[in-house]
């Protein structure tokens, strides 16, 4: 299969695009740069040079394939409105042009309701934390498409997500921070098992499927104090308000602090995807993370 994707020289990009590649398949990834466009094609794939703006360069990427992955996304996070317009366009026009052929777009689990463990069959809510993506999720689902929610932390060598955001938050504040007694669970996937996800979506997920990319969910107070024993540093419990000012801005802050577990049996079920890759607390203590922050 010759595949269009987006985001493919990103941080869990790169990882998707070398598994497709080594599955056989062709691929053409979408590059705003020179520098994007190098990394493609340093891994094997070819380059198409636009963005996700250009919704010509997106069509024709789409219909000179026989499969679309739809990764990017980006924005102002500040301006959730524009973060809307511009993904939900963007999966229009991929769409529109992917008729008939495999299309699978990416979402998040954030934009599930917290309190308890969601499935694949929940209705995302969209007054939650990324209810700014649902209208993204309804559009590829309404083109017969597949939508795989990742886990907020996909980890693994040089990240850069929330992970990476927590370490440089208590090197600065000398404390590694939880929000109210950190017993929130936190999904989280290696990029290699999210990577096997997504081609196996490409591959065989019936039109229409809603996946779950969540291999575990942590207690987050797990995390906190994965992190203060690697850095040295005492662990701190936090008010939502104190946790406001605390973290880099309100919004990560309920970010951090929301509880959110997610099942992904249904998704390992049907596409007989099995997680093998080591958690997120193993990669916190063997991984490059520390390393990286330094």
């Amino acid at each position: 299969m010759h595949v269009f994707v987006t985001g493919g020289s990103g941080q869990t990009g790169p990882t998707v695009v070398a598994e497709l590649l080594a599955a056989g398949h062709a691929v053409t990834g979408l590059a705003r740069s020179d520098t994007a466009a190098a990394r493609l094609k340093s891994l094997g794939a070819n380059a198409l040079r636009g963005s996700l703006e250009d919704l010509g360069s997106l069509r024709g990427g789409a219909e000179a394939a026989d499969g679309v992955l739809h990764m990017a996304f980006g924005g102002d996070f500040a301006d959730p409105d524009d973060l809307t317009r511009r993904d939900t366009a963007a999966i229009e026009a991929l769409g529109q042009a992917a008729a008939g052929k495999p299309f699978v777009s990416t979402s998040g689990t954030l934009v599930l309701p917290g309190g308890r463990e969601t499935t694949e069959r929940d209705d995302p809510d969209a007054h939650g934390i990324a209810g700014f993506r649902i209208p993204g999720e309804q559009a590829c689902l309404g083109f017969g498409g597949s939508v795989v929610r990742l886990a907020p932390t996909v980890h693994g060598p040089e990240d850069h997500g929330f992970i990476p955001m927590l370490i440089a938050t208590a090197r600065k504040s000398g404390v590694s921070a939880y929000v109210g007694d950190g017993a929130n669970r936190w999904p989280a996937v290696h990029r290699r098992d999210a990577a096997t996800l997504f081609r196996s979506a490409l591959e065989e997920a019936p039109a229409g499927s809603v996946l779950h990319g969540v291999a575990e969910n942590v207690p987050f107070e797990s995390i906190a104090e994965t992190i203060a024993r690697r850095l040295g540093v005492p662990t701190a419990s936090l008010t939502p308000e104190k946790a406001a000012t605390h973290f880099p801005s309100p919004f990560m802050a309920r970010v951090f602090g929301f509880d959110g577990p997610v099942s992904s049996t249904g998704t390992r079920q049907l596409l007989d995807w099995a997680p093998t890759r080591p958690g997120l607390l193993e990669d916190l203590e063997t991984g490059d993370y520390f390393a990286a922050a330094a």
